[in-house]
């Protein structure tokens, strides 16, 4: 599915135009956006929880040479699905 296809399921689950519902679209995927890089963690209950997490420095392999190399630090996002959303997609 791709955000047009979204934005079409939302404006028919939601009544709101298609215009109304690309920016409620746009509107969370900012305010998600933000809070993660802020350092925040987000949890809808039944749904999620997203937070950032760090990873650290570590020594990999280059896969066509074999030599080690260093990979930096670094900051991940870690979305955890809901007790709610596992019933639905195992149901």
């Amino acid at each position: 599915m791709k955000k047009k296809d979204l934005i079409n399921a939302i404006s028919q689950r939601s009544g709101m135009g298609k215009g109304d519902s690309e920016n409620a679209l746009n509107a969370v995927i900012a305010c998600i956006s933000d809070l993660l890089s802020q350092g925040d963690s987000i949890v809808l209950p039944g749904f999620a929880s997203i937070s950032v997490k760090e990873r650290a420095a570590r020594t990999g392999r280059n896969p066509s040479t074999g030599q080690p190399l260093n990979i930096p630090a670094s900051k991940i996002v870690s979305f955890k699905a809901g007790s709610k959303l596992k019933e639905v997609i195992n149901a």
